[in-house]
């Protein structure tokens, strides 16, 4: 953890209580993985299948972590996620470019937290792929009774959890892992800070773009992930009830975090020049190099000059275009918010975009979030 002192100024005893979370994982999923290791693929999937399905996979371990998670907890409030979810609609198109532009290149940005991603290699090698699944989750989480056992939303949360500790087996299996730098991988600070970046760091993201949000919507989504983020195995203890609280506990992750290393800049290069990996004309490059320019731009106007800076993002015109699109949306926004009708539209619209975005994505091939065989090679 970096800046300790200047984190404790800031945050006094907030930033002590998470120190020790760098080196606690998940352990429940840990055992599941271990458990399920040596295992052909096909018998692993179909045992982690039976075990979503009806909890009997013949793996304890496995049955234990998803008997678990059937238990839902007593605070869930069903309205709020309901409400969490218009929220996720209502923003459509200029939701999917604060979770890329936004929430993803803070990710990215940590320079800890994004080695466990920086040795898969997966998104340098598969970065569209990778891209899909991530909106297929949100999606599938953000539905209506996405998250109630046995729904699309909650398996796929488990699945990712399942993913995530067999990730941190493989790190901690391949002698390549340094504990001095990087703590342990995929560490309950690391899975908080990735919750914060689906829940506060999107909405911060689209508001700045202009979309309306009030202080209750916002806590009803931090309500969502909330639940996620129990789900996905971060310490019920660790995840903020409020948007205000997860805000704070994100300000104090980035200060503690670490500047941008050489796989942040890696990562995030990646991220936006998925456009120039398909073009195959001269024509179609020209197209890709504008898009690509455009979230550059975006990017950094939702992250700040100073991360854009150490991300070596450029400095053009192209970051003053948040601002022009937050002012272009004003007067619908106005409209919106005195007609039921027009909202009702705005979300009609909101589910057509993610629904066409994730097929696209998908290119047919279903998001399964299986676990990995092996790391990259370098």
């Amino acid at each position: 953890m970096k800046n300790r002192e200047l984190a404790s100024a800031r945050f006094g005893e907030l930033s002590q209580r998470l120190v020790p979370y760098l080196e606690q994982v998940d352990a429940t999923a840990d055992a599941a993985v271990t458990a399920l290791a040596g295992r052909p693929a096909a018998e692993r999937e179909a045992a982690i299948e039976a075990a979503l399905t009806d909890g009997a996979s013949a793996v304890p371990e496995l049955d234990a972590l998803v008997a678990t998670a059937r238990q839902v907890p007593s605070w869930v409030d069903e309205a709020r996620l309901l409400r969490a979810r218009e929220v996720f609609l209502r923003a459509g198109l200029l939701g999917g470019i604060a979770l890329g532009l936004c929430s993803l290149v803070h990710g990215y940005a940590a320079p800890a937290g994004n080695k466990p991603l920086a040795f898969s290699g997966r998104l340098t090698e598969r970065a569209d792929r990778r891209l899909a699944e991530t909106g297929k989750f949100v999606t599938a989480v953000t539905e209506a009774e996405g998250l109630k056992p046995g729904a699309l939303g909650w398996r796929s949360v488990l699945r990712v959890r399942l993913m995530h500790a067999q990730v941190r087996r493989l790190l901690l299996d391949s002698g390549r892992w340094s504990f001095d730098e990087w703590s342990h991988p995929i560490n309950q600070h690391d899975m908080l800070a990735t919750i914060l970046l689906f829940s506060c760091v999107f909405i911060d993201g689209i508001r700045k773009l202009g979309v309306h949000v009030t202080a209750a919507e916002a806590d009803d989504y931090q309500h969502l992930f909330r639940y996620v983020g129990e789900l996905i195995g971060v310490e019920p203890a660790l995840l903020p009830t409020t948007h205000a609280e997860a805000m704070r506990l994100a300000e104090l992750i980035r200060l503690t975090q670490g500047v941008p290393d050489e796989d942040s800049r890696e990562l995030v290069r990646a991220l936006l020049e998925g456009p120039l990996r398909v073009a195959k004309t001269k024509d179609e490059r020209k197209r890709a190099e504008r898009q690509v320019a455009v979230a550059r731009g975006i990017a950094r106007g939702l992250i700040g000059d100073e991360l854009a800076d150490a991300l070596r993002l450029p400095r053009d015109r192209n970051r003053y275009l948040v601002p022009g699109i937050r002012i272009a949306l004003r007067g619908l926004e106005t409209l919106r918010r005195n007609l039921p009708r027009v909202d009702d539209f705005v979300q009609l619209l909101g589910s057509r975009y993610w629904d066409a975005t994730v097929r696209r994505g998908l290119r047919g091939v279903p998001a399964r979030y299986e676990l990995p065989q092996h790391l990259a090679r370098a």
